[in-house]
């Protein structure tokens, strides 16, 4: 697909930004054949800065920021707006590693533009929010950020996680339906895309996952192992697929969207949306690990 107009909003405060990335991102730009406009933008500027990105209806729009910045271009953008190509320059990253399997800005910009192609994107809503990549309600939610900052090399951003989720912990389980089946209560209960799930080989649902570990050690391990590799073969988790969920719990329920931790209220609805935006992104290759569990 040509691309004549590329918006771009850079927000250098992200931790895996940097001051210098509007110039490395100009740098590449040069280097293609569209007409390319970089806007820099402070964490209170980058909601603005996404609006007048989108109503200048580019082809593609690329965002190298958070992750919820990425979650909020994506959901802004809609199936039917432009292109989004959501750089690594957060935390956790999980939708632009999905979508570029790495974790270099500069090699997923590279991929973008040189192999990219129109990829529809399905994900889910919790309420109102939207995710992509998966959505992990409950206390292992709690620590999938410190697990991310260990894997990365960052022993105080990963102190800094701990202490807030053994802070937060939640001690309660939810109760939840998934689609119109029977009642179950768990510790937490989580829901992968179609775009990571090892479970599918089509758009047709959200994996969910029960997860009932047995201690606090156990949530961290299974927090982890659901958001960073394959999560069907532990004796802890059941799976299925679904098209959509409620959840309750006595008080607010903890929950990772996307790597963003945020509060849920004590009920909330989980839809499956089989279109939620279109990115530029290689296509997935083989995964030779569908259909061996």
């Amino acid at each position: 697909m040509p691309l004549r107009r590329v918006e771009i909003v850079v927000n250098p405060k992200s931790g895996g930004v940097g001051a210098n990335a509007a110039a490395d991102v100009d740098r590449i730009m040069r280097r293609f054949a569209c007409q390319a406009r970089i806007v820099e933008a402070e964490p209170a500027q980058v909601q603005k800065a996404l609006e007048d990105a989108l109503a200048a209806k580019p082809d593609l729009l690329v965002v190298l920021a958070g992750d919820g910045t990425a979650r909020a271009a994506a959901s802004m953008a809609g199936p039917d707006g432009p292109l989004i190509a959501p750089l690594p320059g957060g935390t956790m990253n999980l939708l632009p590693k999905a979508l570029y399997d790495t974790a270099d800005w500069r090699e997923a910009l590279e991929r973008a533009l040189r192999e990219g192609a129109v990829r529809p994107v399905s994900g889910g809503v919790v309420d109102d929010r939207p995710f992509y990549v998966a959505a992990v309600l409950g206390s292992p939610a709690l620590w999938a950020p410190a697990r991310e900052a260990v894997r990365l090399g960052k022993p105080k951003l990963a102190w800094l996680y701990a202490r807030r989720a053994a802070r937060h912990a939640f001690s309660g389980r939810v109760r939840f339906r998934l689609d119109d089946h029977e009642l179950h209560r768990s510790t937490a209960v989580a829901f992968l895309s179609p775009v990571v799930s090892k479970a599918m080989d089509a758009p047709v649902g959200l994996e969910a996952a029960v997860l009932n570990p047995a201690d606090a050690a156990e949530a961290f391990r299974l927090a982890a192992r659901a958001l960073f590799s394959d999560w069907r073969a532990d004796p802890s988790v059941e799976t299925r697929t679904v098209q959509q969920a409620r959840a309750w719990a006595r008080t607010r329920i903890p929950a990772i969207l996307d790597g963003e931790p945020v509060q849920l209220e004590n009920e909330v609805e989980v839809r499956f949306v089989p279109v939620a935006f279109r990115a530029l992104a290689p296509a997935p290759g083989p995964d030779p690990d569908k259909g061996s569990a």
